[in-house]
């Protein structure tokens, strides 16, 4: 006589993960909240696991790699509530430092491909930056960091995809069009894809290796490394100099079936955008600014006073944003990333106009919302501060 009793253990085992499943329902509801006052259900799961969530996102570390002295790569497993991303899109990173939690924006570098279980970020330390150097000086694995929901619908790969795609950056701008190039490799694309990336030698390269690996595992790949600033000679395959027609046709020789992106400092953002123009150019172009172009300085005649009306303080304009005003004011507006990306800033305009330091475009009407990281006063101004 055989046993069957054996055989038929794996059938019950489903048991645990659906236990599991209807206790993130339970917990997530607003039920679960009220009970939990006065903090949320997530803030007690954190201190219990960091790794359990019900509504927020946060992420482990998983590696750290140190590309070079001024920049930092994190590979992370985001809890179960992060939904995935677009390549091309940024999420906000937050982290405490000397017990205040800080936030900024960054675009994910690695694929967005669904079987992907990481998100990597690759964050360029700034001599300023509160959160860059923090995670320069102590991201370590094991350690957690909040997320938001991946934010940015318009820098992001069309579908379906054109037959011919082709990625441009400059510097701390590679992170989205690598997500990018990551993304349609590990789809299958077999589309011609070129990348024309800048930097100002080829030490300052950024993923260097992970680049030569890529280009050398797909044939329908380009990898154009331009040198802006080397004096020596460079290595094989390098170019030099600044965007323009030569580096333009290299990149897109044909203009049929193509989407473009660019990412970057405004100078170089500028440059591909006026390219495009004057060659009368149909492949549509996407761009984003990893730094804001330079603008002319404003007449003194457009400067004026700027009220802050929530905090009764008041200013004299001097052509800063209004978020670098308010905290040379002692103020300290809730914002991200500063470049006018993640809307966090966002704060309504009482009175007067500003001038977007992107675009140079005046705007502004009475209860319209501003980007106060990217708004400069332009005369007297009122807003809700």
């Amino acid at each position: 006589m055989t046993s069957t009793a054996a055989p038929d253990r794996p059938a019950t085992q489903p048991r645990a993960p659906r236990r599991r499943a209807l206790a993130e329902r339970l917990l997530d509801t607003p039920l679960a909240d009220a009970l939990a006052g006065p903090h949320t259900v997530d803030h007690y799961l954190e201190i219990l696991r960091p790794d359990w969530a019900v509504k927020r996102v946060r992420g482990e570390i998983l590696d750290v790699r140190h590309q070079n002295e001024d920049s930092v790569t994190l590979t992370l497993r985001p809890t179960v509530t992060w939904p995935g991303f677009q390549a091309g899109q940024h999420v906000e990173l937050s982290v405490d430092v000397d017990g205040v939690r800080h936030r900024r924006c960054y675009s994910p570098s690695g694929s967005a491909d669904h079987r992907t279980r990481t998100v990597e970020l690759t964050i360029r330390v700034h001599p300023q930056g509160v959160v860059s150097r923090h995670l320069k000086a102590h991201a370590r694995r094991g350690m957690f960091v909040g997320l938001s929901l991946p934010r940015g619908e318009e820098f992001v790969l069309p579908t379906p995809r054109p037959r011919r795609v082709v990625l441009i950056s400059g510097g701390s701008g590679i992170t989205p069009v690598l997500s990018m190039l990551r993304t349609l490799t590990d789809e299958g694309h077999r589309g011609e894809i070129v990348f024309l990336h800048y930097v100002r030698g080829p030490r300052e390269l950024l993923h260097a290796d992970d680049l030569a690996a890529i280009e050398a595992a797909h044939d329908n790949v380009t990898v154009l490394r331009v040198a802006t600033r080397e004096a020596g000679e460079l290595p094989t395959g390098w170019l030099s100099g600044r965007f323009g027609p030569e580096h333009l046709r290299r990149a897109l020789p044909e203009d049929a079936d193509a989407a473009a992106f660019v990412c970057g400092p405004g100078a170089l953002v500028e440059s591909v955008r006026e390219a495009f123009r004057e060659g009368g150019l149909t492949t549509p172009l996407r761009y984003e600014h990893f730094a804001p172009p330079e603008l002319p300085e404003m007449d003194p005649d457009q400067l004026g006073t700027v009220t802050f009306a929530a905090s009764d303080q008041q200013v004299e304009g001097d052509g800063r944003p209004l978020l670098e005003q308010a905290e040379a004011a002692g103020l300290r507006p809730e914002h991200g990333c500063r470049m006018g990306i993640c809307m966090s800033c966002k704060c309504r305009l009482q009175h007067g106009q500003v001038r977007d330091t992107l675009t140079g475009e005046i705007h502004g009407t009475p209860g319209a919302e501003i980007r106060i990281c990217v708004a400069a006063a332009v005369g007297d101004v009122t807003v809700e501060l």
